[in-house]
């Protein structure tokens, strides 16, 4: 039997995809918005494609910040280009 690969979706472009495609950004409890590569910070978590296509739309779009409810930070998606 297989091992099943759980899916995420994409909050820039909404498709659907391995989790190991995307990268976890996650808002932790004290309110800080931080990329997590690793993908085991605690927190609330949102997904964006490994592209940088997909970072520059989420930051235009203000996906992030309709995620979490709150404004995001550019440092964040300077991280989030880094990883790509």
């Amino acid at each position: 039997m297989e091992k099943k690969i759980p899916q995420r979706m994409c909050v820039a472009c909404r498709q659907m995809r391995d989790k190991s495609d995307l990268i976890r950004v996650v808002k932790a409890s004290d309110g800080s918005v931080s990329a997590d590569p690793v993908g085991k910070k605690n927190g609330r978590g949102a997904y964006v494609c490994r592209n940088a296509e997909c970072v520059e739309k989420c930051r235009k779009s203000k996906a992030l910040s309709r995620a979490f409810g709150c404004p995001i930070d550019e440092s964040v998606f300077d991280e989030l280009m880094r990883e790509c």
